[in-house]
């Protein structure tokens, strides 16, 4: 089975680390991605830029509008994805929680539909 994990953190409490400890934490993510490579339980993924990248669109009375920033008021926003293809949710939940992010921010783990979208 398919599942994303969505990667949330708190863009300002990076950048407020020293590079040692953000070295230390990329270095992490490094690791266990290359594990995940050679165990061929990684699929894909990717980071996301900075958040003041993003546009949200919004249907208010049926008129389209279009805002600039993420669409929550939070500080730990959506940083990013690794999509694995696991025997069990058990296996995603245990490689989420070895993410650095699971310490400062959060992981989402959530099942990837299949083409026939029967799991919803």
């Amino acid at each position: 089975m398919k599942y994303m994990l969505l990667i949330y953190n708190n863009p300002d409490a990076l950048e407020a680390l020293s590079d040692e400890e953000r070295n230390g934490l990329m270095g992490e993510v490094d690791d266990l991605l290359a594990e995940l490579t050679k165990s061929g339980e990684l699929v894909g993924g990717e980071a996301l830029a900075h958040p003041s990248t993003t546009k949200t669109i919004r249907s208010h009375a049926g008129v389209l509008a279009t805002t600039d920033g993420p669409f929550l008021e939070a500080k730990e926003l959506l940083a990013g994805y690794a999509m694995v293809e696991v025997e069990s949710v058990d296996r995603a939940v245990e490689i989420a929680a070895r993410w650095p992010d699971a310490r400062t921010g959060a992981m989402e783990v959530r099942a990837v539909m299949d083409t026939a979208g029967m799991e919803m």
